[in-house]
């Protein structure tokens, strides 16, 4: 046997090794996880920017607080790719990087909610507030189970215990937030609909006036959010169907699967925010605490119809 031959045959034990040791199943690519670091620092530190800017202060604990935890799980993947058999590293991104999303997802409820105000509250089967308090509240709902799953799996581990019951009570939370997305995206898209074909609910008080013309800022946002949903879509179907697989199933301990449909899909929904930003599109704070004409109508339904 050559010598070539023989450190090959070494190496490829020695990999074979660190994977069988790591709790991953594999060994995390280094330079893949820098690379995922250094998008979610350039995104977040750009929401940052745009939070102070446009004093849109919600932001700070929707999108800058995302890509935080984004960062904080990321780095325990670096982390494990230099240190495989280590657990804490692993510990560290099991939840962060199941919880990180939430934030995000309620960003978008936010800014519905006041494309909703802008267009017309008639349009849509829910008032923009309470779309905002409901689908947040979920989004709440959703966060507390995932971290209390991500816990449980977490100690599970650390005593060498099966982690599939605290997994299991992850996957509750990420189905749960999954159907409260695919709920927000089937009623956006009636709204749209309504409002493009002038079919109002009929409620007490009257049909009332369009509030404001389809114009550029609010069709940009909408094509944002649209971006935004299906990214985060994608990525709540993945991580359902990972977890429902198990622990030691073959989509959770294949790399590319979470690189892809994980890390990228929230890295694009991320920088989707970043272009397609709030307060470049619909104003920044000042512009978004003026009641719209469907606020003030909806408070006066003996208010005069006019054209938007």
């Amino acid at each position: 046997m050559s010598y070539r031959n023989l450190t090959s045959r070494a190496a490829l034990a020695a990999s074979e090794a660190e994977h069988h040791e790591s709790p991953y199943g594999y060994v995390p690519t280094e330079w893949i996880c820098i690379l995922f670091i250094a998008l979610f620092s350039v995104s977040t530190v750009i929401h940052l920017g745009q939070t102070i800017w446009s004093r849109l202060w919600w932001l700070l604990g929707t999108t800058v607080l995302a890509g935080i935890i984004e960062i904080i799980g990321w780095s325990g993947r670096l982390w494990s790719s230099i240190s495989p058999a280590l657990l804490d590293p692993f510990l560290m991104q099991i939840t962060t990087t199941i919880i990180a999303p939430t934030p995000l997802i309620a960003a978008n409820f936010v800014i519905l909610g006041q494309v909703i105000k802008r267009l017309g509250q008639q349009y849509s089967r829910l008032n923009a507030m309470w779309y905002t308090i409901i689908f947040c509240s979920c989004d709440i709902i959703a966060l507390v189970i995932q971290a209390v799953g991500g816990a449980q799996a977490s100690s599970a581990v650390q005593d060498n215990e099966d982690p599939n019951p605290g997994g299991h009570v992850m996957l509750g939370g990420i189905a749960f937030q999954l159907a409260a997305v695919s709920i927000y995206l089937m009623l956006a898209t009636e709204f749209l609909l309504r409002y493009r074909l002038d079919k109002p609910f009929h409620r007490k008080g009257g049909v009332l006036p369009k509030s404001y013309a389809f114009d550029n800022g609010v069709k940009l946002m909408i094509v944002g959010l649209a971006l935004d949903g299906i990214f985060i879509l994608i990525r709540s179907i993945y991580r359902t169907i990972e977890l429902t697989d198990g622990w030691s199933g073959r989509i959770i301990e294949t790399q590319v699967y979470f690189n892809v449909l994980d890390g990228a899909m929230i890295v694009l929904a991320m920088f989707t925010l970043n272009f397609f930003h709030p307060a470049l599109l619909l104003g920044k704070a000042d512009r978004w605490n003026v009641k719209e004409p469907s606020e003030v109508d909806s408070e006066n339904p003996g208010y005069p119809k006019g054209s938007a």
